[in-house]
Parts: structure tokens; C-alpha cells; sequence
């Protein structure tokens, strides 16, 4: 895993501090900018998995924040403050930070949410790749809470929450997704109090993703059931491009072919 060159924060505008990271060296190409999924954050979701080594032995500048209420991002606990679309805003202030003028967008999960709707209004972006999601950004304008009610996860986050502070919070039954969520907050050490003040804020309206007009690719596992038919979502983006790749939501993104696949588009 290369080293970042730059580890820094900014200040959002609504007083959120926000962690990122850069790899690799400024070139006649733009940088890249990925945003991770719910729970993860950046060293998780794109360094330990090889996403920035493989997009920096390419030649191109890596730009990677966690995002806030993750990682080493401010967390607070007022679910005013979350949603895919604050986090949407949270990309274009991060570019203005770095006085970026155009930029390859890489989002996955919840930060496929974040990308299709940064794709409707950031003209900054050229290439845009929407990761680990799929007919449930045209259908529910989010992440697919047919397969995991967030409402129910922030529930038991929050009781997970009471338990660690001694508070006996109530028993909340969970599914496997879910289960396996609430696992991997604990096991990564997140602030169950903030992640499940996102869980409360997820994006649920609309996105207009017929008027992205960067060049997309539909970039999901085979066997994940957060990305189910995933052609729903690239038809509904003029020209975009499905790629299936091998692997679950947690897997996709490891998958040697996932990382080939964002490589040779965004070059």
C-alpha cells in the first residue's frame, strides 16, 4: 500500500471537519477523488483493498476523504448534519479546498449514492463511476432499503451504542445484512452514535441521474444484493456502461477485475 503524500482536513461549511488523503504525484491528468462506502472509510475501502496502488501505478494523483461521521472525519451525532446530499456538497468543497478544476469521481455504496448526485450538478467532474449500487438509486433514490431497513440499523447501532456505555440499550432483532453491518462498525471501531445518525439520513427522493452527462460506468459485484439489477441504473444514464465484476458488496471492491475495470476507464 503506497503511503499518502498528504494527510490534512478542512473545514466544511457548516463547521464539519473533514480528514482526506493524497497518493501519487500531480499529472496532465486530473486527480481522482473516491469516495467510500457506509461504515468504511478511506484507508479501508480503497488502500487496504488496492484501489489507490493500482489508480497511482497508473500515473494519477488520489484524493481520498473520509467522510464525516467515518474514519478520522468529525462525527457528530445530529442526523441534520448527514444525508448523501450534505456529503455530496462535502466533494465540491473539498475540490474548492484543493483549488481542483476537473476531477475523476469514484464513489461506492454510499458513496455511489453520493456520486450520482454529485454527477447531476458538479461540472467539474469528466468520468464518473458509481460503485456497489444499483436499481435502487432510479427506484428509491438511494441505497436499497428493501434489502436492509436503515432505520432498523440505526436502531440497533444506537443500542449498541447504550450497551458499550453501560446504558442496557433495547434488544433489536436484525437481519443477516444488517447483522453484518453492525459487525463491522464494532470490529472498525466507528462511532456507533454518528453512523447511525447517517443510517437516519439516507438519501430517500428522487436523483436526476438522466442529467449526468460525464462519461459513468455501473461498477458492481455478481453476487451483491445492494447492487440487484444494475442494468436499471445504467440505462438510466445516457451512454453509461455496465461492468460485472466477481464478488458480494464487501468483496466487489478487492476483486483484482474490479480494479482493471476503474483503471483502464478512467484512463
Amino acid at each position: 500500500m503506497p503511503a499518502p503524500t498528504v494527510t490534512d482536513r478542512f473545514t466544511a461549511t457548516d463547521g464539519v471537519g473533514v480528514v482526506y488523503r493524497r497518493w501519487g504525484a500531480a499529472s496532465d491528468r486530473p486527480p481522482v477523488l473516491l469516495h467510500h462506502g457506509f461504515i468504511a472509510n478511506a484507508t479501508l475501502n480503497w488502500d487496504v483493498t488496492g484501489v489507490v496502488a493500482a489508480l497511482v501505478d497508473d500515473g494519477r494523483e488520489v484524493v481520498a476523504h473520509d467522510a464525516r461521521g467515518h474514519g478520522d472525519s468529525d462525527g457528530p451525532h445530529d442526523a441534520a448534519l448527514y444525508g448523501e446530499a450534505r456529503m455530496s456538497l462535502d466533494v465540491s468543497e473539498l475540490a474548492d479546498h484543493l483549488g481542483i478544476e476537473l476531477f475523476d469521481l469514484v464513489g461506492y455504496s454510499m458513496g455511489g449514492v453520493v456520486a450520482s448526485i454529485t454527477g447531476t450538478r458538479e461540472p467539474r467532474v469528466r468520468r464518473l463511476v458509481i460503485g456497489g449500487v444499483g436499481c435502487a438509486i432510479v427506484e428509491l433514490g438511494g441505497v436499497d432499503t428493501r434489502v436492509m431497513d436503515r432505520d432498523s440499523l440505526a436502531d440497533a447501532l444506537e443500542a449498541a451504542a447504550d450497551d458499550e456505555e453501560g446504558v442496557g440499550g433495547p434488544r433489536v432483532e436484525l437481519d443477516a445484512t444488517a447483522k453484518e453491518f453492525r459487525g463491522f462498525a464494532k470490529a472498525t471501531g466507528g462511532d456507533l452514535r454518528a453512523l447511525a445518525a447517517q443510517a437516519r439520513s439516507v438519501h430517500r427522493t428522487p436523483i436526476p441521474v438522466d442529467e449526468i452527462t460525464a462519461p459513468t460506468m455501473v461498477l458492481v459485484g455478481d453476487a451483491d444484493p445492494l447492487a440487484s439489477r444494475p442494468q436499471v441504473l445504467a440505462d438510466a444514464i445516457a451512454g453509461a456502461r455496465l461492468e460485472v465484476v466477481p464478488g458480494d458488496h464487501v468483496g466487489a471492491v478487492a476483486s483484482p477485475r474490479f480494479c482493471e475495470a476503474l483503471v483502464e476507464f478512467l484512463r
